[in-house]
């Protein structure tokens, strides 16, 4: 029953979305053509009557209809839009006409007609009033334009926006946590020698790409949900969310978003055939030790080959098991014996794998190194061997603060960052939960601020990041306030 809910949540989101990118396209449209023609050439009126019908599919099925901007996000009735390469651009002319009026947020009711669009939109086109309060100008000039059934305002706080529902955090730990359990008795099975199929594999791939682009935020902030016990399996599918959400924000297509899934998830499939001895043991490797280990993406190459439930085997997971550890100048391993191409989606992975590695628990590294720290070293240092192009991408992605980090406040409190700034010129000033005040009291209801808001008699920020600290240091669990 409850999975049936998940599927019907999923499917309205989808639909929104989608209807979303629709009156996104429409609205680009007429305002391009209202900005070339006069309004009664007949390529306004059609692209006019395509924002009338586009918006009326909604408003007659939802009763209401809300387009809302954050940052780089759009949210239509609350359910925010996914845009692509595609639609980006479309995205951007229309933010910044809206921008130029001081207009975030635009609501729509049941009753609008096209002879309000028509005046709405051709307020749009036009240049802003001179002053302070453009908002307050360009309101007036609806209600003197007869406008009664679009209402505008302000764009949505981040903090407002960005908020996670329960009911969307749910719904991501499910999945993360049916993705564990088939990972772990995939590996199993593979050490043990028993056959594994790729049917549920393709399940859990494709509930991880479904998840990322129903709620990215939720799925991010499941990858603090560390386990030291558990760790090859858990960091086999945060590699996963970090691979899909990444590839995600360059633009990829859902099919494509799989094939990458599928070989970030079992990126490390070959260590089943590692000895645990030699996987788990603490302190550095010997030398034969680590030749063993060092095979496993050859050991993945070929356990991949073999997957069952595929109409060809998964050629470009093969190779992001195979290439994963290469390094852009094939310094890594496995030893290149001729000139090759590292491939696009290994490079990915090689990140996302590298990131979720130096940031957990494992056998030989007690102390995790602190999220911002591994990103700078990652961007900075390029004997690493990763791609810079796709590391400066992640960066974009998780901030300069990840999710999960730790931070003490030049309030003197201690926040949990929860989720990036979506503006690039803020990724300093992440969302954060404070967990503390300044005298060290615990808050029970930890509140979530946006660090890039001002003051507004200063103009500056109310709070800044002073520095990151251990979470362990102060007693603070990631995953509960993130996850």
């Amino acid at each position: 029953m409850r999975v049936h809910e998940d599927q019907l949540i999923r499917d309205t989101s989808a639909q929104l979305s989608a209807e979303g990118r629709k009156v996104l396209a429409a609205l680009y449209a007429t305002m391009r053509s209202l900005r070339l023609y006069p309004l009664e050439n007949q390529v306004v009126q059609r692209a006019l009557a395509e924002v009338d019908a586009t918006t009326r599919v909604t408003l007659n099925r939802e009763g209401r209809l809300q387009l809302r901007m954050a940052g780089d996000f759009i949210f239509f009735n609350d359910v925010r839009v996914r845009l692509d390469l595609g639609n980006y651009a479309s995205f951007v002319f229309v933010r910044k006409a809206l921008e130029e009026h001081g207009i975030g947020d635009i609501e729509a009711k049941p009753q609008v007609d096209i002879r309000e669009w028509t005046s709405f939109l051709s307020l749009i086109v036009t240049e802003p009033e001179d002053g302070e309060n453009i908002l307050d100008a360009f309101q007036q000039r609806m209600q003197q334009a007869g406008i009664e059934n679009i209402k505008v305002g302000p764009a949505a706080a981040l903090v407002e926006a960005l908020s996670l529902s329960e009911e969307a955090k749910e719904a991501a730990r499910r999945t993360y946590a049916r993705s564990v359990s088939v990972v772990k008795d995939v590996m199993t099975s593979v050490r043990l020698g028993k056959a594994w199929s790729g049917r549920r594999v393709k399940r859990v791939v494709l509930g991880i790409v479904d998840q990322v682009l129903h709620d990215e935020a939720a799925m991010l902030g499941m990858t603090t949900l560390r386990d030291y016990d558990e760790y090859t399996f858990t960091h086999s599918v945060n590699v996963c969310i970090l691979s899909v959400a990444l590839g995600q924000k360059l633009g990829f297509s859902k099919l494509q978003l799989f094939d990458l899934g599928l070989g970030a998830l079992f990126h490390d499939v070959g260590k089943s055939r590692v000895p645990l001895s030699v996987l788990n043991k603490d302190g550095r490797l010997d030398k034969e030790e680590w030749r063993i280990m060092s095979q496993h993406p050859e050991f993945g190459l070929v356990l991949l080959f073999d997957l069952h439930g595929f109409e060809e085997p998964p050629y470009r997971a093969m190779l992001t098991a195979y290439e994963h550890h290469m390094r852009t100048d094939f310094t890594g391993y496995p030893q290149v014996i001729r000139d090759r191409w590292f491939g696009f989606f290994s490079r990915i992975v090689a990140v996302a794998d590298a990131f979720d590695a130096a940031t957990s628990k494992r056998s030989y590294q007690y102390i995790p190194f602190p999220p911002d720290e591994v990103l700078r070293e990652m961007r900075d240092n390029p004997a690493r061997g990763f791609d810079a192009t796709v590391v400066k991408a992640f960066v974009n992605m998780m901030g300069i603060y990840p999710v999960g980090t730790v931070c003490i406040l030049d309030s003197g409190e201690l926040a949990v960052v929860v989720a990036p700034s979506p503006n690039p010129e803020e990724l300093h000033r992440p969302l954060v939960r404070i967990v503390s005040d300044a005298s060290g009291r615990r808050l029970g209801e930890p509140p979530l601020v946006d660090l890039s808001e001002a003051d507004p008699a200063t103009g500056r920020p109310t709070r800044t990041i002073v520095k990151t600290t251990d979470p362990d240091k102060y007693n603070i669990t990631i995953s509960d306030f993130v996850a």
